[in-house]
């Protein structure tokens, strides 16, 4: 009974901020005497007369734009949540505009949010200035997840310590213009919960303890109903949204084209596709991780949960264990403990065949919600049914370029011999289960989000910070005296003082970088160039019919990009923002383009994060995915994009602490109504909706 007095406490809460603005409780930021506003770098900032901010943003800065900051230096907002910020789009093109709140020097998870807006356009970017709907009394450490229910003080952003408002773009590739029009707040109740009693906080099922919502399960008989329901829903909605749609997933209702009996691309009127076996027109609309794991780290947290099984008991089997953690509480922890609640949920959910049905179930859903791909680090027992088309995943191996740094760890070295035969070895092992013959494999993706740097000159500095044998470092000392006859003529030019080339090879000291540019912008080149043609030449010699889909680029200078474009069938990206704003810089190879990751998350289904961009319910999320989808649909070089991933994170965190709120189905395997049906929304209508647009789009292009 205590349990559901809490429950009902916080659905007050929430009522209470969506009506705050009508009991009269908003306070109004900007324009206001409460507040003042700065540039940041690369970006200039004007004030009317009816104090709307113009703002002006060039492309030399990550994150140029402007701040808006209390004059007071802080100010206690304790009694406020929602937040508004209504901004302008004065550029030609489309913009996504971010929000960040910050304490003073803060650098970590703090309130935020965008909105996309196109050109002319007036949108409101809306967060809560609490970072989830639970507070605490006072500080209580919870370790081991990347978002958490934190102290009203004490925490990774203090509300009664609101410092500032950012108001920017990421990475913009060209000049833009925005406004800012007004800042809002509203009034809303502060119910803390007390942390003497919010230990343990994770139920039998792995859902959040103390609050309840829509889809949460309670007990075992509904878990069966949820079963029962789905499985009606499933049988009318077998066939998925659209008639006109192959085995594949491809577009039958298009032209046809030839048929070679595996995918592969083709440039039709100005766009860029995939073309499935049969030759018909193919967007790969896809979801990463179609698997039945979110296992989380048990030790140093076993008071976290309610239950866990004991020794001889059926859910014994979902323990296991984890020693990849690049990030987070277990970082330095070595091999530690998990335990995996959605495995246990499948258990109870569909007895002992769970694993059978989890896959059948896997392929019926995918086609019931309009997707046709089962896309990066998926069981290869589901997509070895040969059901549905898929990627595969391979990775390098060998040493790494010493001197380089990223978040997912140093940059792999393309010369190493240990680089060059690991990744004809991964090819090769590709050969047994089959996948390089089979007609149901789209490609191959290699690596994910690599260390490539910030500039067009990172690699080859990495190198030159690395020890004497560091392949690439030797590779760039045999490609400068390829371009240098003396180690004199070298010092010449960079303002050197090696007295032979293995002084050179010795030294880590950085030269300098005006002197050297163009040999560390020509060698950064040759890098990017040599990983991408060993993996190309191993890739093609074993799977000659299957695409090679590129590294999944997150961050990268445009050298990057062109190495890709050269030796990739396709370019795959990451893009995690409002739309898919990523395009080829000049100079690249025309080539189609793929992103591999994107998603949108919410904490109102009892999660404690939202994914790297946020949105605040469910609607909003299946709104945004909607938006994402169609703007890889008309851009005419996008051929899909890939959803990551098929179930929300561990509650506690995986194992570098990602929690986040971003599945199709939550850790009880119940499908999110909305995302469903935002996916079967854009599926059904997704081949018209890019035939028709890129045609008219070629056809009134000059």
């Amino acid at each position: 009974m205590q349990h559901y007095r809490l429950s009902c406490a916080f659905i007050v809460i929430v009522l209470s901020w969506v009506t705050a603005t009508a009991r009269g409780g908003a306070l109004t930021l900007w324009p206001s005497d409460l507040c003042d506003v700065r540039q940041h770098p690369d970006s200039s900032v004007s004030v009317d007369a009816g104090r709307t901010v113009h703002v002006t943003v060039g492309t030399r800065y990550s994150w140029p734009g402007a701040t808006v900051f209390f004059k007071a230096g802080e100010m206690d907002l304790a009694e406020y949540g929602p937040l508004r910020v209504t901004v302008s789009n004065a550029a030609e093109r489309a913009l996504t505009l971010n929000l960040s709140v910050k304490n003073r020097h803060q650098k970590d998870r703090s309130p935020g949010g965008s909105v996309l807006l196109e050109p002319g356009a007036v949108g409101v970017i809306k967060t809560n200035l609490r970072l989830s709907p639970w507070m605490l009394d006072r500080p209580l450490e919870l370790v081991g997840m990347r978002g958490c229910p934190v102290a009203i003080e004490g925490g990774s952003f203090n509300v009664r310590k609101t410092a500032e408002l950012h108001v920017f773009l990421n990475a913009p590739d060209k000049p833009a213009r925005f406004a800012i029009l007004k800042i809002e707040t509203d009034k809303a109740p502060l119910t803390l919960l007390k942390a003497d009693t919010f230990l343990p906080f994770v139920d039998r099922f792995g859902q959040f303890r103390h609050d309840d919502w829509p889809g949460k399960i309670h007990d075992e008989a509904e878990l069966q109903q949820a079963k029962a329901q789905e499985a009606v829903w499933l049988a009318a909605n077998a066939a998925g949204p659209a008639t006109d749609r192959n085995a594949w997933g491809g577009w039958t209702g298009g032209p046809q084209f030839k048929a070679t009996g595996h995918f592969r691309t083709e440039k039709v009127d100005g766009t860029w596709w995939l073309v499935d076996p049969d030759g018909r027109l193919f967007f790969s609309h896809g979801v990463d991780c179609v698997r039945h794991g979110a296992e989380t780290g048990i030790p140093h947290r076993e008071n976290y949960f309610t239950w866990l099984p004991e020794k001889g008991s059926p859910f014994e089997k979902f323990y296991g264990t984890a020693y990849w953690a690049p990030h987070g509480f277990y970082k330095d922890k070595g091999n530690f403990r998990t335990f995996n609640f959605v495995g246990a949920n499948l258990l109870r959910k569909y007895g002992e065949s769970w694993f059978d049905q989890h896959v059948d179930l896997a392929h019926r859903r995918i086609r019931a919600w309009g997707l046709n791909t089962v896309a990066n680090w998926s069981d290869s027992r589901v997509y070895l049914q040969r059901r549905t088309p898929y990627t595969v995943c391979l990775n390098t191996s060998g040493p790494r370029i010493e001197g380089s740094e990223g978040w997912w760890g140093k940059f792999p070295d393309p010369f190493a011999r240990e680089f060059i035969d690991g990744i004809q070895q991964r090819a090769r092992d590709q050969q047994k289960p089959g996948t390089v013959s089979d007609p149901w494999c789209i490609g191959y993706f290699v690596d994910n989000e690599l260390s490539w740097g910030g500039d067009d000159r990172a690699l080859a500095l990495s190198a030159l910070r690395s020890p004497a044998t560091q392949p690439a470092k030797i590779a760039f000392r045999d490609w400068l005296a390829g371009r240098y006859p003396t180690v004199a003529a070298l010092n010449a030019a960079w303002g050197t003082g090696f007295d032979t080339w293995d002084a050179f090879l010795a030294s880590t000291n950085k030269p300098s970088e005006k002197r050297c540019d163009a040999d560390l912008e020509a060698f950064h080149t040759q890098i990017a160039e040599q990983y991408f043609r060993v993996i190309r030449d191993a890739v093609k010699a074993v799977a000659p019919d299957k695409l090679y889909l590129g590294c999944r680029i997150a961050w990268g200078a445009p050298s990057v990009y062109r190495a890709s474009a050269k030796y990739c069938d396709v370019v795959s990206v990451n893009i995690y923002r409002r739309q898919a704003d990523k395009d080829l810089p000049e100079g690249c190879v025309d080539k189609p383009m793929i992103n591999g990751e994107f998603h949108f998350g919410a904490l109102d289904r009892g999660l404690f994060h939202t994914g790297l961009v946020s949105t605040r319910d469910q609607a909003e999320r299946a709104a945004c995915y909607v938006a994402f989808v169609e703007s890889c649909l008309r851009h005419p070089r996008y051929v899909g994009t890939h959803w990551f991933q098929w179930r929300d994170q561990a509650l506690t965190g995986r194992f570098d602490g990602e929690n986040y709120q971003i599945g199709f189905l939550t850790v009880t395997d119940q499908p999110y109504p909305e995302l469903v049906e935002a996916a079967r929304k854009i599926g059904a209508t997704m081949y018209e909706t890019r035939f028709n647009a890129n045609r008219k789009t070629a056809a009134t292009a000059p």
